[in-house]
């Protein structure tokens, strides 16, 4: 008979019992719109002949308005969740046509003299492009009319001229075809290789790892490099900042890059904070590669990344190998991080890359273009969720523009085309993305084993996604790496796959003969085998051979990865239940201003927020706290996963030894948690504002542990304990206390970090923040 088996049991199926993610930095990476000052979008009609965006405002208005400006500008956009938010979408379609109108009618140099919004980045931008007077008698119109119908070495004429806002301009005047259009004639590949050439699509390899397990991610490497992908950059996105850890990571990156004599045709990157890899660097000399940093379209957004101009300055200025910046960017990443400055996503993005090019200048200064080291950036086009965008649809768009607007900019671009699994994009739409946006040609796009990665829990590409783009459109990969697939016999002369194709223990064979090791084939790939089983248990998969053709993936593991993802979608939806509520002793169940789990899960802002009801009742408990004010408010919400809160063995072993600990350690705990429905970290902060804020509570310092479901997909249904200690002065000031100040420990359940052992590690945090605050 059928019976539903646990989820414990089908993580063991999905060969990913017992991964777990311990994080202590900083976490300023939760979507916000705090900042956000909605607007209503105007209409934009009745146009006169010839009328521009400035002549329309001041017939409009009789004055100048900055707010109608930016509407405008923001209107000519296709439409997303993100500048809606902002109040810079268009009011209709009617309004967005005019709005381009109006923007095609306006003139270069006009639109030069007006800025949307100035601070030191935009100064920046201004000073590395260079002045051209004749562009700015031409309408924006005419410029796109110009790269439309111009051969590629008139474009690139022009392009150092063009600032980052006019870029963004004659992008949003484009159909989608146009985009392709313009991809497919400007290439900027990097000197002295094919990377972003025509007719080139490389990859990033991705090979995270939940536990930053050296091994994982080296076997990761074998196993793209077992399907003939991964030829720009080795790249893994750490779980710890800690230098020592990323310098291990590193080092062992490069092991594998020097063993095979690769350390001029490709690099390694351990996606840390810049600063995080320069301490690293002084580890181990020598064996960090190209450096990463995240970067913002204002100078308050950066600072979310701990990046300023000079600091970003300084590191370039010490770059002087062959590897030089791997920028990241992402629409949306601004405003979600409360600095969306009243304009849109598209110009935001549009800077990072004037950004990105006043680096790559800094870099170049006193070198041959031969000579100058690499640089690339990569847009993260979908990583945030349904706040920005959430159809196939407008991922697709964002990848072309933001491919577009990089190429204008002469950058080497890449994409991460991905999706969230709280976004209306599944599985099997992101092949059709790809399909999509693939004749545009950008430089490279991220390859992991799956499309699932086992640490970010999002989707993106796989291994095998490359396979097909090459096959179904002819790309090839950079020269020098093909002909070191050819070497190790997983390319035949014929440039086809051989019998090696899709096997990571033959490379790991080809690593060890490098090595020298002695040993038979035999043993090396028998310890190949047993290392591959115990990284997938775990939770990393490792593709292994293909299905019926050579890009498509192994049948076994495909079912896993789409059990995973239908484990998460009915994570991400399911609601807590009134026996689960009822059953924490003396919790006070409350809710944030979310209408619903749909409005929740699409417009999280409405998460961080307390409803009037909640106030009220946190308020009544402050009352009748008297003078006995405790030190600590626990605090408990659903987040993106009550399955994680009410699975069995999770939440009440937590709770139980988290209050334990802290009173051992002589701190006064609430008695009553508070437990919200629909609510995002950023609850926890306004809870603490109503309790340790007002004058009747005042105390030197407070602190909030605030235990959240954390983002489904690994199977694990996880959660985190977000760690706060502030003073009464942080308390009272409303939004002093953010991520900056947060600790953060993640991935806690029964089948990973266990709630035991991540209760201890809660107290000890909390314990350290307290005595900072001493």
């Amino acid at each position: 008979m059928n019976r539903k088996i646990s989820r414990k049991e089908f993580l063991a199926q999905m060969g990913i019992l017992g991964t777990s993610v311990v994080v202590f930095n900083s976490c300023g990476f939760n979507s916000s719109t705090k900042n956000v000052v909605s607007m209503d979008p105007p209409v934009i009609d009745q146009l006169k002949s010839g009328e521009d965006i400035f002549s329309y405002i001041k017939r409009t208005t009789e004055d100048f308005n900055q707010t109608l400006f930016r509407q405008i500008i923001g209107a000519a956009n296709e439409f997303k969740e993100g500048d809606q938010t902002l109040g810079v979408a268009a009011e209709s379609s009617n309004s967005r046509e005019n709005a381009r109108i109006l923007l095609a009618n306006t003139k270069v140099g006009d639109l030069n003299q007006q800025s949307l919004f100035s601070d030191e980045l935009y100064d920046l931008i201004q000073d590395t492009t260079e002045k051209n007077p004749d562009l700015d008698s031409w309408t924006v119109g005419e410029l796109k009319e110009f790269i439309l119908t111009q051969p590629e070495e008139s474009i690139k004429e022009i392009m150092p001229a063009l600032n980052s806002d006019i870029i963004a301009c004659v992008v949003k005047l484009m159909s989608n075809e146009e985009l392709i259009q313009l991809g497919q004639k400007v290439f900027n590949p990097i000197p002295g290789t094919q990377i972003g050439s025509k007719g080139y699509m490389s990859a990033r390899v991705q090979p995270n790892s939940p536990t930053d397990n050296p091994t994982d991610i080296v076997w990761q490497v074998f196993d793209a490099w077992s399907y003939g992908v991964g030829d720009l950059v080795l790249g893994t996105n750490p779980v710890s900042s800690d230098p020592k850890s990323v310098a291990e990571i590193e080092k062992a990156l490069y092991d594998v890059i020097t063993t095979f004599g690769l350390e001029k045709t490709i690099s390694n990157c351990v996606l840390s904070h810049i600063d995080v890899q320069s301490e690293a660097e002084k580890i181990y000399p020598g064996t960090s590669g190209i450096w990463f940093q995240s970067l913002a379209g204002t100078v308050n957004a950066n600072q979310t990344f701990d990046v300023t101009i000079a600091k970003m300055n300084e590191h370039m200025d010490s770059r002087n190998g062959q590897f030089g910046l791997y920028a990241e960017t992402g629409q949306g990443a601004d405003f979600t991080n409360g600095h969306g400055e009243g304009f849109d996503m598209l110009v935001h993005e549009s800077r990072k890359y004037g950004f990105v090019r006043a680096l790559k200048y800094r870099l170049a200064e006193g070198k041959t273009p031969e000579n100058t080291p690499w640089v690339h950036v990569n847009d993260v086009a979908g990583f945030i969720g349904p706040e920005v965008f959430k159809s196939k649809e407008q991922l697709v768009r964002c990848c072309l523009e933001d491919t577009a607007m990089g190429k204008l900019h002469g950058l080497t671009i890449g994409l991460d085309v991905c999706s969230t699994l709280h976004m209306d994009v599944t599985l099997d739409d992101l092949d059709w993305c790809i399909e999509q946006i693939m004749p545009a040609n950008p430089a490279y796009l991220m390859a992991l084993p799956t499309k699932n990665d086992p640490m970010l829990s999002y989707l993106t590409t796989g291994f095998y996604n490359h396979v097909k783009v090459r096959e179904q459109f002819g790309y090839k990969i950079n020269d020098a790496m093909w002909d070191f697939f050819k070497k190790i016999e997983i390319i035949g002369e014929d440039n086809k796959p051989t019998a090696n194709f899709g096997d990571p223990t033959w490379v790991y064979y080809q690593y060890r003969m490098a090595k020298g090791d002695l040993r038979t084939r035999e043993e090396i790939v028998a310890e190949g085998r047993k290392t591959i089983a115990e990284i997938e248990d775990r939770g990393v998969p490792i593709a292994q051979g293909f299905g019926e053709n050579v890009w498509d993936l192994e049948p076994e593991l495909d079912k896993k990865i789409h059990a995973l993802y239908e484990d998460a979608k009915e994570s991400l939806w399911t609601e807590m239940t009134p026996d689960f509520v009822q059953s924490i002793p003396a919790a006070v169940p409350l809710l944030t201003k979310s209408k619903d789990r749909k409005d929740y899960v699409y417009h999280p802002e409405s998460g961080e927020v307390l409803s009037d009801d909640a106030v009220g009742k946190l308020e009544a408990m402050l009352s009748t706290w008297n003078v006995e004010i405790p030190d600590i408010q626990l605090v408990i919400s659903d987040g993106l996963n009550a399955r994680a809160l009410m699975d069995e063995g999770h939440l009440t072993p937590f709770l139980i030894e988290l209050k334990g600990n802290l009173e051992n350690m002589g701190y006064k705990v609430s008695s009553e948690p508070i437990l919200y429905t629909h609510g995002r970290v950023r609850a926890g902060y306004a809870t603490g504002e109503v309790l340790f804020g007002s004058s009747q509570s005042q105390k030197n310092k407070n602190g909030i542990v605030h235990i959240i479901g954390e983002r489904p997909g690994s199977g694990h249904h996880n959660f985190s304990a977000y760690i706060t200690a502030a003073s009464f002065d942080q308390w009272n000031e409303k939004g002093k206390v953010d991520h900056d100040i947060t600790r953060v420990v993640s991935g806690i359940s029964d089948t990973a970090l266990k709630p035991q052992k991540a209760a201890l590690q809660t107290a000890e945090i909390l314990d350290g923040l307290f005595k900072k605050l001493a």
